[in-house]
C-alpha cells in the first residue's frame, strides 16, 4: 500500500464509530436475509473492485466512459468557463481521476493555480491517484479525503474558501433509486451556496440492445466485478462461497428504465458466513440483487433537478445522444421568467 501523504497534499481517513468490517457485516447481514436477497453495489470498490472497474471503463461495450470523454474533450474549456474565477474542483467517487484530467487541464488554462479534492472509499486508490496528480501537474492543490461521500464533502465545503463546483461523473447517480438520487442530491443542495454548481454525469434511456453488453461484456470483466463481491465476502466475513456455484446476469428493465445485475445460484446450496454466524440457504436460480443501473430521459433529468432545488443550466451530450454532462445550478440562481 502508498503511503499516505503529507500536506500539502493531505488524505483524511474517516472518522467512524463503527469498523468498515463491522459496517460490511451488518450489511450483509440485513442483505441476504431480505426477499429478495440483496447486496450494496457500495461494497463493489475494494481494492481489487476498483482495478476491476478500471478494466471495464476500457471495454469497447463500455460506452459510458467512452462517450462522457468524448463530452470532456470537446467541451471541457467551455465548461470551465461557466465557473466563477478558481473555483474549487470538489469529486465524488474520483477513482483514478482519469476522465478529470480533461477538466483539470482546462481549469489550470484558465485559472493557473487550481484547487481539485477527489473524494473516493478506496484509500489505496485514492493515494496512488494523488501522488501521479502531484507529479503531473505541480500546479494543482490537492486535497483528498478518503471515506463516504457525505463525510467528503461535509470536511470539504466546511473549509472551502472559494466557489466550488460538484463533480459527479460516470453516471454513478444511477445506482441510486429515482427517490435516492433526489433526497441525495437535497442533501448536496443544503451544503453548498448559490455561487457552487453541480456537474453531473448521467446516462440516458436506450435500448436493450445497447445497455445490456455494456453490463455483461463478452470478455467477462464485468461477470469477474461482480463475482468479487463473493471473494469479499470469504476474505473478510469467513464465507464459504464458491464462484462455480453462481453466475452474473444483467437485464435491462425497460419499464423502470434500469439495469438489474445478479449474482444467480447455479444449485440448491447452503452458504456459511463464519464471522457472524450464519448459514445462508439459496435455491437453484435464486438471485442476489447488487447493483441498479438507472438510465434517464431528458425531461427525467429536468425533474430529478427540480425535485432537488436545482435547475439544469446547461446540458452536453455525445455525437450520438447515448449520454449526457449536466450543469445544475440552484434555484435561486434560476434566471426570472419575463411575464408575457
Amino acid at each position: 500500500m502508498t503511503e499516505t501523504l503529507s500536506s500539502p497534499q493531505i488524505i483524511k481517513a474517516q472518522d467512524q464509530f463503527e469498523s468498515p468490517t463491522m459496517a460490511f457485516a451488518r450489511d450483509v447481514l440485513k442483505g441476504l436475509n431480505n426477499t429478495p436477497k440483496r447486496l450494496s453495489s457500495v461494497y463493489f470498490y475494494d481494492e481489487r473492485g476498483s482495478q476491476l472497474f478500471e478494466e471495464i471503463c476500457e471495454l469497447e461495450e463500455y460506452y459510458l466512459t467512452r462517450k462522457e470523454t468524448e463530452i470532456l474533450q470537446r467541451s471541457a474549456a467551455e465548461i470551465i468557463s461557466k465557473l466563477p474565477l478558481n473555483t474549487h474542483l470538489v469529486e465524488l467517487g474520483s477513482g483514478s481521476s482519469t476522465k478529470t484530467r480533461i477538466l483539470l487541464e482546462a481549469a489550470m488554462a484558465r485559472f493557473g493555480t487550481t484547487q481539485y479534492s477527489p473524494i473516493d472509499v478506496s484509500a489505496e486508490i485514492l493515494t496512488d491517484t494523488v501522488n501521479d496528480l502531484n507529479h503531473r501537474y505541480p500546479q494543482l492543490q490537492l486535497e483528498a479525503v478518503a471515506g463516504r461521500y457525505e463525510f467528503g464533502m461535509e470536511y470539504i465545503l466546511k473549509n472551502s474558501t472559494t466557489s466550488n463546483c460538484i463533480m459527479w461523473l460516470g453516471s454513478s447517480i444511477g445506482n441510486l433509486t429515482r427517490v435516492e438520487a433526489t433526497q441525495f442530491l437535497r442533501e448536496v443542495r443544503k451544503n453548498i451556496s448559490a455561487q457552487d454548481s453541480l456537474l453531473l454525469g448521467i446516462d440516458l434511456r436506450k435500448g436493450p440492445e445497447i445497455l445490456e453488453p455494456a453490463y455483461d461484456d463478452a470478455r467477462g470483466v464485468t461477470a469477474d466485478f461482480n463475482l468479487n463481491l463473493l471473494d469479499r465476502l470469504n476474505n473478510e466475513l469467513g464465507g464459504t462461497f464458491e464462484r462455480k456455484n453462481f453466475h452474473h446476469q444483467a437485464i435491462y428493465n425497460v419499464e423502470e428504465g434500469r439495469i438489474e445485475m445478479y449474482l444467480v445460484s447455479n444449485i440448491d446450496q447452503e452458504v456459511e458466513i463464519k464471522n457472524i454466524g450464519v448459514s445462508i440457504s439459496f435455491k437453484k436460480d435464486e438471485k442476489i440483487l447488487t447493483e441498479y443501473s438507472y438510465k434517464y430521459s431528458h425531461n427525467e433529468i429536468n425533474a430529478l433537478a427540480e425535485a432537488s432545488g436545482f435547475f439544469l443550466e446547461q446540458q452536453w451530450l455525445d455525437d450520438k445522444g447515448w449520454f449526457s454532462l449536466n450543469c445544475f445550478k440552484t434555484q435561486n440562481n434560476a434566471p426570472e421568467l419575463r411575464a408575457l
